[in-house]
């Protein structure tokens, strides 16, 4: 009874515990008064209630959990710590050694409660020993991560609905979500189908590959193309437990199908194979205020929603699996640390991130990664892979991870981010049997905010990056560097940029529509009759504009821009989780640097559409 006493919660649900021990026993009455089929209805609605009432215990077992949780801290600050073998003893056992049932020390010469005995008073009183396991309630109550939503609320609006960070936000009780021991795991993901009309033939599909868009001497850039299929239908598995009241331990691993193996092609069987999307283990502590991260996940440079933490990412809503031009993002290996401060508002984080180095060596002789200079000299630059990597695909040759470092701002409006960026490109030179290595040093700065204009209804979203060697962490793909006359490696300037305003009118629509940039800077010599480099003012370009023109049509880019408008319709939403019908209208413009004959642009006019089965939203 005094437990009753000092947690009214308990008080309160008593009836209710008591409804739900006795709720069996009319329905046994009900069974006897109908025919079968009425007493399944009866039954369906008696478990329909006792599902609600089971809702609402949780609820108050985990504030009971938490009031534990506050008394304890309360008689640590004031009391010792008993050991854990004193603590454990069997009550027969503690009372033996001078400690009662409830944990209080027994004055010399008291024994324990019972009829008749005064009430002894105590010496020192040890806290409460109390189990630390995770209750399923108390794993179920953090899965929403709203740590960061609720404690540094900043009016952003809610995930793409695609992405892990809605899914983690919108499972439901037993939607997709399964509990083994003290750990939850969480389905997630989506059946994905998509289809694309342009009138450009861009063999990428729905992933957007605008470093390609073709000009007139391209046969394809006079034909219309249509493609349609299935293969980033999308599948995710989160695991997740409670070390104790503060700290919690997940893992993540997300994968489609958007990978092409050499022997994938469309004509028969469309065997696209599955691809690694994010793979990673997190670790927070709401008490300490740290994260760390440990995987394949989005970079630190990716911008957020709130906070630094996993799954917050703020990505575009749009149809198009390349995202956006001028999007800032890469998906790759990383060790991450954050700390965060002032209640969750003030957020530093720091990351070493797996480096590659795109190289352009127009006029160059490059042989898988082996360059031949002018001087006679050769640079080594990368090589195929071999083993289990991709043995068409050339690795650059690296000497050091790239490194990242976040601030994070999330007053009660909005969300700011600053970043920076360090990178290390780096080759081998032999001239005249003599071998040195080059490490050139690039990096730059950029940052991201979200605007809420009507808070989780209307925002505006900004984001750029700028600096030298910087490209391949914008969608567009432009390379990083080229070679100098010396071989050693040549970091290009770029800047990159998106703007956007998302609209929720309802909780069944989004509309969007973003423009976005990438550009590239220039670095290039000439010697011994040749022309090397990027942008090389002497390349020429005089037969991009006629159709399958003889005359050279070098066209290194200079900018990719895009403008693009569509909307979002879950036009079903229930316990079956969501369908939802997407279209996106997107136009993309590519420009050249100029050569000989001038700097033509392209471009390309898309219609993207999508059905998604969200079973698990």
């Amino acid at each position: 009874m005094r437990i009753l006493a000092a947690y009214p919660c308990i008080q309160r649900r008593l009836p209710l515990l008591l409804l739900c021990c006795s709720v069996l026993v009319p329905v046994s009455r009900a069974h006897a008064q109908q025919d079968e089929g009425e007493a399944i209805d009866a039954m369906e609605d008696q478990i329909a209630r006792i599902q609600r009432q089971q809702i609402e215990l949780q609820k108050d077992l985990l504030a009971m959990r938490q009031e534990l949780a506050r008394h304890r801290a309360h008689l640590q600050a004031a009391h010792p710590t008993p050991t854990r073998e004193a603590a454990r003893q069997e009550p027969g056992t503690a009372l033996h050694h001078g400690w009662n049932a409830a944990g209080s020390r027994l004055a010399e010469g008291s024994v324990g409660h019972g009829p008749g005995h005064a009430h002894p008073a105590p010496m020192d009183v040890p806290p409460p020993v109390i189990d630390d396991r995770p209750t399923v309630a108390a794993v179920v109550a953090r899965r929403e991560e709203d740590m960061v939503t609720r404690l540094a609320e900043n009016g952003v609006g809610p995930h793409p609905r695609e992405t892990v960070g809605a899914q983690a936000a919108g499972a439901l009780g037993d939607h997709g979500v399964f509990h083994v021991g003290p750990a939850t795991i969480i389905l997630g993901g989506f059946f994905d189908t998509a289809g694309i009309f342009e009138n450009r033939h861009i063999a990428s599909g729905t992933f957007n590959y605008w470093a390609d868009m073709p000009y007139p001497n391209e046969s394809r850039f006079h034909q219309d193309s249509f493609e349609a299929g299935a293969r980033f239908s999308r599948f995710s598995l989160m695991a997740r437990g409670n070390i104790d009241a503060f700290t919690t331990i997940s893992g993540f691993v997300e994968t489609d199908f958007g990978a092409g193996a050499e022997t994938t092609n469309p004509y028969e069987s469309n065997a696209y194979v599955p691809r690694l999307r994010q793979a990673y283990l997190a670790y927070d502590n709401s008490r300490s205020n740290f994260h760390f991260l440990a995987g394949q996940a989005w970079s630190l440079l990716t911008p957020g929603r709130a906070g630094i933490v996993a799954r917050q990412e703020s990505l575009p809503e749009t149809i198009d699996a390349a995202m956006l031009v001028g999007q800032t993002w890469t998906r790759q290996w990383q060790i991450r640390l954050v700390k965060d401060l002032m209640a969750h508002r003030l957020w530093l984080g720091l990351s070493i991130e797996n480096p590659a180095t795109l190289y352009d060596t127009t006029g160059f002789t490059n042989n898988n990664g082996t360059v031949n200079l002018p001087n006679g000299g050769v640079a080594t630059i990368g090589s195929n892979g071999t083993g289990l990597t991709e043995f068409s695909t050339n690795y650059s040759d690296e000497i050091a991870p790239d490194i990242i470092g976040k601030i994070a701002w999330d007053p009660a409006w909005g969300h700011y981010e600053a970043e920076g960026l360090l990178r290390f490109p780096h080759d081998r030179v032999v001239a005249n049997g003599v071998g040195r290595n080059y490490t050139a040093v690039a990096g730059g700065g950029g940052g991201s905010a979200i605007l809420p204009v009507i808070p989780h209804k209307v925002e505006i979203r900004l984001a750029g990056l700028a600096g030298v060697g910087i490209n391949r962490y914008g969608s567009v793909l432009l390379p990083d560097a080229t070679l100098s006359s010396s071989g050693r490696p040549a970091p290009l300037p770029g800047a990159q940029a998106t703007a956007g305003i998302i609209a929720h009118p309802n909780p069944l629509i989004d509309v969007y529509g973003y423009f976005g940039t990438q550009r590239s800077g220039r670095r290039y010599f000439s010697a011994e009759g040749g022309n090397y480099g990027y942008g090389n003012p002497l390349y020429s370009n005089a037969g991009c504009q006629m159709e399958l023109s003889t005359l050279d049509c070098t066209a290194n880019t200079r900018a990719v821009e895009e403008l693009t408008v569509g909307a979002w319709w879950r036009f079903l939403k229930g316990r079956y989780g969501t369908v939802e019908a997407g279209a996106q209208l997107a136009y993309s413009r590519r420009q050249i640097w100029k050569g000989i004959g001038g700097d033509p642009a392209t471009s390309v006019s898309q219609l993207f559409f999508d059905f998604r089965y969200l079973p698990f939203q």
